[in-house]
C-alpha cells in the first residue's frame, strides 16, 4: 500500500497529524503537513510506501483531509480512498 500527498492542497488543518502521527507532520512555519519520509514524484506531491501496521491510519488519515490531498492506493495501484 502507498500513499499520495499533494501539498500544494493541502489548507493545513493537520487532521492528517492526528490521525496518523507517525506518518505526518505539521510544518506549522509554511501551514501545511508534511508527509514523513516522502518521496517528491511529482511538483508538490509526495509519495511513500504505508508500512502493514499502518494501513488504517493512513485510511483514516485519508478520509479526514478536509481537502482530500491524501489518497491511498492498494499494492495493485487501485485507490482505495
Amino acid at each position: 500500500m502507498r500513499v499520495e500527498f499533494d501539498r500544494d492542497a493541502c489548507i493545513g488543518m493537520y487532521q492528517c497529524v492526528t490521525e496518523w502521527e507517525a506518518g505526518f507532520e505539521a510544518d506549522r512555519d509554511a501551514g501545511k503537513a508534511i508527509l514523513t519520509d516522502g518521496e517528491e514524484t511529482a511538483d508538490g506531491v509526495f509519495v511513500r510506501d504505508v508500512p502493514a501496521d499502518a494501513e488504517l491510519d493512513a485510511k483514516f488519515a485519508a478520509r479526514a483531509c478536509p481537502v482530500d490531498a491524501i489518497r491511498v492506493y492498494d499494492d495493485d495501484g487501485e485507490q482505495v480512498v
